[in-house]
């Protein structure tokens, strides 16, 4: 496993690096890799996500290939981009998702902020609203695209969209949990420990799917329209 930093970069130039990536990886050329990063201000929405909930007709959505519905992306957030060979590792996305909300709960407990899931909700949430994002993609068992974590960015963009397709949505930050912003270094270096340590707890290499997959609350309404997924 590899783990990139890639620091501030476009969203289209990292989305040309994850498919240039995931195909490497499954040709078996390239290395199973983390990337983490932060982009300039986008608006993005997945293959099925609608229209309606974009709510200022000014803003111009990215479409892509993964689940989910229209989000915001920018400075202060921090963004991970996990590019995993599933074929490797069980096939089961519904573990897949459990793997990155137990990485954000680790990373924010890390920081003494309780993130939780939700019933019927993907994503982490607090007691004052949904502070980290997942929306995934798989090419041929290869993950793509990934998770978003608010640090510290400028939250107003969120008012402009019903955040992952839900009217009224509150969108907070670490900043506004804790005070003050946390290191974005500090972040990042939770966010590779909690990932290398998932991965290997409940994705090893040649590990086979159980009898009962394991679920957590929200992951199966996501996966069940299969937005963003091609086996």
């Amino acid at each position: 496993m590899q783990i990139i930093d890639c620091g501030l970069i476009p969203y289209g130039e990292a989305l040309e690096l994850q498919e240039r990536l995931a195909a490497a990886i499954a040709e078996g050329s390239e290395d199973e890799t983390l990337l983490l990063l932060e982009h300039p201000s986008v608006y993005t929405i997945g293959r099925g996500g609608s229209m309606v909930h974009i709510l200022d007709p000014a803003i111009t959505a990215e479409r892509v290939n993964r689940g989910g519905e229209v989000t915001w992306h920018g400075p202060g957030q921090v963004v991970g981009y996990p590019l995993v060979n599933l074929g490797r590792r069980g096939r089961d996305l519904h573990r897949w998702l459990r793997l990155l909300e137990e990485v954000l709960r680790r990373t924010l407990a890390a920081f003494g902020i309780s993130g939780q899931c939700r019933p019927g909700r993907t994503g982490i949430w607090t007691a004052r609203g949904k502070i980290a994002f997942i929306g995934v993609g798989v090419r041929r068992w290869i993950t793509m695209h990934g998770f978003a974590l608010n640090v510290c960015p400028d939250l107003h963009a969120f008012s402009r969209i019903n955040p992952c397709g839900i009217p009224g949505c509150r969108v907070i930050s670490m900043a506004q949990e804790l005070g003050l912003p946390p290191s974005q270094a500090a972040v990042k270096r939770q966010l590779q420990k909690n990932f290398s340590a998932l991965l290997q707890e409940l994705l090893p290499i040649s590990w086979r799917r159980p009898a009962t997959p394991l679920r957590s609350p929200g992951v199966a309404s996501h996966l069940a329209t299969g937005h963003g997924i091609d086996r």
